[in-house]
């Protein structure tokens, strides 16, 4: 009984978004209303110098990005609220790919001047993949942008989901009063305030009360009441299963920087968001009120905190009770590991916790245990499934200019690779290292982080190659002629899997041609199968 409570209390989702559209600012902006911090430092404001809460690496305070999952807690209305704040950018696309495998709801934030971007569009295909549920939150509202309804098409079009504003914008820019609670029938004045709560909310429950004409002149009254009536109109009732199946994106709008429309967006979400979510295995579908403890890592990170060379590896439970102590089976390695300093997080600040329930991330200090995408388990045989690698499009072979910390530089392009932002390659002779990643800002980060967190002055050499692609084969005979003819294009990855280095479409569409018993895989799934 324990358990079901303690599952329906918790609410687990990622925050998505293209770079700069307000992404970290609104994950502070939750956590102040949560109240896991007193004042929001405006995320870029320089007269502060106060980095937003979940952006912990030094690159990412210098940058002023965000490159890496952080992962935050708090309580609030009685829920147990876990965020997973991702990459915005590109270049990290499949950190936060992974990351998605590890939350049950999303918030996707869209600047309401630039309406849908690219990578916004890259984004929600993953969520669609996964039928995840959706709420958008529209920002910037406070400055010019398109308007709601044109916004609201756009989303549709684009996205290829249904849209039901639960939140209705008042004016936007210079004439931006506030917005309407449509799900609440209140209304909440704006006023720019970066580090407080806004408490300014007046419950409206008819839009005839003449109040409305005082708060925001007739003028805007007689738009908002016409504008609602079209939206009533035109958008079907919010159906909380629509939105659950991933049907319907519920809408929200505001201003993350003035903390404004963030509590009407924070109060709804614990009312419809999901509770933790089963997940699929190679052996069958575990559910979150499962007996047995069940877990996978989708993120490792080294160096948390650079003052101990810590490692941690995030575990997302899926089932059961995690409890501290305890001895867990580790399925790919079978082994048994117990686990002493389980932590919870507050991005960087980390505490020991005793148990954790299905929906909660945990961090496991780690010698080098783990991969991405490893299960723990109470001892049953099983892997959670969809949590693959994906073939590179930039490679660079890293060169050691220091051959006096050839050690320093190998551990650290070890560890850095395992925590998934990029993968390496070993090519004969020479055991040459070539780094693969899907962005150019990966080999900047790796590049910075090998010198300043482990000492390795080292740099990257571009290589000419169009994709890493797995090889497997049951044919030991086309296999030994293969790697004959290719000899100079076949490395290991880190498993010791073969991998073709093709240099051009056209060279490995042949190699597929010429070797028709050979599979050559883009994905690293097929190393589950054939675990």
């Amino acid at each position: 009984m324990k358990n079901l409570e303690a599952i329906e209390k918790r609410r687990t989702f990622g925050i998505i978004a293209h770079p700069d559209a307000g992404k970290t600012t609104l994950t502070e902006k939750l956590l102040l209303f949560g109240g896991a911090i007193q004042t929001a430092g405006a995320v870029k404001n320089n007269k502060i110098k106060k980095t937003a809460t979940s952006d912990f690496m030094e690159i990412e305070k210098q940058r002023g990005i965000s490159v890496a999952t952080s992962v935050m807690a708090f309580e609030y209305g009685g829920k147990q609220i876990n965020i997973l704040d991702t990459p915005g950018h590109k270049d990290f696309a499949e950190d936060t790919y992974r990351t998605l495998t590890a939350v049950d709801s999303v918030i996707l934030v869209i600047d309401c001047a630039n309406g849908v971007e690219t990578q916004t569009e890259k984004l929600m295909e993953v969520c669609r993949m996964r039928n995840t549920p959706v709420i958008i939150f529209v920002n910037k509202m406070d400055r010019e942008g398109k308007d709601a309804f044109s916004l609201l098409d756009e989303i549709e079009e684009k996205l290829g989901i249904n849209v039901r504003p639960l939140t209705w914008p008042i004016g936007i820019g210079d004439r931006f009063k506030g917005v309407y609670n449509i799900y609440d029938k209140s209304l909440n004045l704006f006023s720019a305030n970066k580090t407080k709560k806004a408490e300014d909310v007046v419950s409206i429950s008819d839009l005839d009360d003449p109040m409305l004409e005082e708060l925001v002149t007739e003028t805007f009254a007689n738009e908002l009441r016409e504008e609602l009536d079209i939206v009533e109109g035109v958008y079907d009732a919010f159906d909380r299963e629509k939105y659950l199946s991933g049907d319907v994106a519920p809408v929200f709008f505001g201003s993350a920087v003035n903390n404004f429309g963030v509590q009407e967006l924070l109060d709804t979400f614990i009312r419809i968001s999901p509770s933790p979510r089963g997940r699929e295995t190679d052996a069958r579908f575990i559910e979150p009120s499962d007996n047995k403890f069940s877990g996978f890592v989708f993120k490792i990170h080294a160096n948390l905190d650079p003052k101990h060379r810590d490692r941690i590896a995030f575990l997302r439970v899926v089932s059961g009770v995690f409890e501290r102590n305890k001895f867990y089976h580790h399925v790919r390695l079978d082994k048994n590991f117990k686990f002493p300093n389980p932590t919870s997080f507050m991005a960087q600040d980390k505490s020991v916790i005793e148990e954790a329930y299905p929906g909660d991330v945990v961090g496991l200090y780690d010698t080098g245990n783990f991969k991405i995408g490893d299960t723990l388990t109470e001892g049953e045989n099983m892997m959670f499934k969809g949590i693959p690698s994906f073939s590179p499009e930039i490679f660079m072979e890293l060169e050691n200019l220091d051959p006096m910390k050839s050690k320093q530089l190998d551990k650290g392009i070890h560890q850095l690779t395992d925590e998934g932002v990029a993968q390496m390659f070993i090519m004969q002779p020479g055991n040459r290292k070539i780094v693969g990643t899907v962005g150019q800002l990966q080999f900047e980060v790796i590049n910075y982080r090998l010198i300043n967190e482990y000492g390795a002055n080292c740099r990257f050499a571009p290589k000419n190659f169009f994709k890493a692609c797995w090889i497997t084969t049951d044919n030991e005979e086309q296999l030994g002629s293969f790697l004959r003819a290719k000899s100079n294009y076949v490395a290991k990855d880190k498993d010791d899997n073969l991998v073709f280095l093709a240099e051009t479409p056209f060279l490995l569409q042949m190699a597929e041609q010429d070797y028709p018993d050979i599979t050559f895989h883009k994905t690293s799934e097929f190393k589950l199968e054939k675990a």
